[in-house]
């Protein structure tokens, strides 16, 4: 997809669909075009009821009158609450109801409220990443006949008043590395799990170190080396499987002396079955998604190399399946994680911590990180609190977790912080080891699992991203189809770039 900025006014562009934004009540003072044109809107407006109210759409003919074929208006409704959020959600609002006209080259009139609050680069960047996501499929796997009925939209005209072209040109490198490093991710996501195996995981690794041109190294370490690190927690949950676990490291180190280094790691669960603990068969059918924290890991360090954030970051993937067999971790097994603590594993589906334990002991113990980061698919009990659109926030430090509050607002990917009370770590205490796996109880279990992972962070400010409900839509939405969303992928360029 093809992205050009232009000074044009949008009844001049020639173009099979002209995009045109429209606040509540703003039909009536519709400016840009013929006075002629503008009476067959507001005909068609008040014969279609179209008042410019939020998810409201009016599609108008150019009948000769104007160079685009034809124009979608689309309602925003009232403009008190613009923001970057509320851009990506109209413009893949738009996109959607586009794609159903099958043009091939559009053009995106930019809306003054949206310029006035947000800066030009910011809003330019915006557009991109939404048209682009919006616009995504995954069609890898289809046959040439449902191919054929996807029509890309192959150019995007964004139209800028002549003042705000610099600006705006600033944005356009940003939104389409973020937006390919977003795609990247979903696509990891989206494969067969057969396919992203650790192996797989790893070998992508290495292909986008080599992609870097140096900036960015990768070291793969095995199952013996994993082994010897004292890794017990990690290799516990690979065990029920018969391909070997692999430990991703990841390294972007920028031109000039970095002041930071920041550690982001990915739960990298490529199957969970889980383990003994089987999961019923309806809940394994999209259980390859459970590596979508390693996915949006690599999604982010596909981009680094050309956005070149200033600080230096590492990247840790410890990578696994989680199935049964007779090598299996069992109930009531006793694992002893990187940093020394001894598991208590008394449900073999609660992976993911255990995995996380060893990484997050990796990053202290072995990096000396300043600031870590994790993603994961972590809990059920995360969606029934926020649902499936909102990533939940814990941490050990304000200022770090109110910094990620901001990257997400900047990203349009929505996080809410949650809290960590020392007194509910009464429930994860095991009678024979220094911790157990999960609560005594049904109740708070994302605190009770970020509160696990909490013991093996140590002093180092440390923020958990719980993404079990964003990382992976059950139905079509604006911005995603079905499948991986690549969740967090924005909101970590966001914030590394803005450091």
């Amino acid at each position: 997809m093809k992205f050009l900025l232009k000074p044009t006014e949008p009844s001049k562009l020639s173009t099979d669909l002209l995009i045109q934004f429209v606040s509540e009540g703003e039909i009536r003072k519709l400016k840009g075009f013929s006075q002629e044109f503008i009476s067959i809107v507001k005909d068609a407006a008040q014969r279609e009821i179209f008042e410019g109210k939020e998810g409201q759409f009016l599609i108008v003919s150019g009948l000769g009158k104007i160079e685009p074929y034809k124009v979608l208006f689309v309602g925003t409704g009232k403009i008190e609450n613009v923001d970057y959020y509320n851009l990506n959600k109209f413009v893949s609002l738009a996109i959607k109801k586009a794609q159903s006209l099958k043009p091939v080259k559009i053009s995106i009139s930019v809306a003054d409220f949206w310029i006035n609050k947000l800066s030009a680069r910011e809003t330019v960047k915006g557009i991109i990443e939404a048209v682009s996501l919006s616009a995504y499929k995954f069609l890898k796997f289809k046959g040439e006949e449902e191919k054929s009925k996807s029509r890309p939209i192959e150019e995007v005209v964004i139209h800028l008043p002549p003042n705000k072209l610099a600006g705006g040109e600033s944005g356009l490198a940003p939104g389409k590395i973020t937006a390919d490093a977003v795609i990247f991710a979903r696509d990891l996501v989206n494969e067969p799990p057969e396919l992203t195996s650790p192996e797989f995981l790893a070998n992508t690794a290495l292909l986008i170190a080599k992609k870097s041109k140096g900036s960015v190294s990768v070291k793969i370490i095995e199952k013996g080396e994993i082994a010897k690190l004292g890794m017990g927690s990690f290799l516990g949950v690979a065990e029920g499987s018969d391909k070997p676990p692999k430990f991703i490291h990841l390294s972007y180190k920028p031109s000039a002396v970095a002041k930071k280094k920041v550690v982001i790691i990915g739960k990298g669960i490529t199957f969970d079955a889980g383990g003994l603990s089987l999961k019923p068969a309806e809940f394994m059918e999209t259980m390859k998604l459970d590596m979508s924290g390693a996915a949006a890991v690599l999604g982010i360090f596909s981009a680094l190399s050309a956005l070149g954030p200033k600080v230096e970051v590492v990247g840790l993937i410890a990578a696994c399946e989680n199935m049964p067999s007779g090598r299996a971790l069992k109930p009531g097994d006793i694992l002893r994680a990187m940093n020394g603590k001894t598991i208590e594993v008394l449900n073999t589906d609660a992976e993911g911590r255990l995995t996380l334990a060893d990484a997050i002991s990796f990053a202290n113990m072995k990096e000396k990180a300043d600031e870590i980061i994790d993603l994961a698919t972590l809990t059920g009990a995360c969606m029934v609190a926020l649902g499936q659109e909102i990533a939940g926030a814990f941490g050990n430090d304000d200022k770090l977790l109110s910094k990620i509050e901001d990257a997400a607002r900047s990203a349009a990917e929505r996080v809410w912080r949650l809290p960590l009370p020392d007194d509910y770590k009464e429930l994860l205490k095991s009678h024979i080891a220094d911790i157990k796996n999960v609560q005594a109880g049904r109740y708070g279990g994302a605190i009770t699992a970020s509160l696990f992972l909490s013991e093996f962070v140590g002093k180092t400010p440390w923020v958990h991203l719980d993404i079990a409900g964003p990382a992976y839509e059950e139905k079509d939405t604006p911005i995603a189809p079905y499948g991986g969303t690549g969740f967090g992928v924005r909101l970590l360029l966001s914030y590394l770039t803005g450091l």
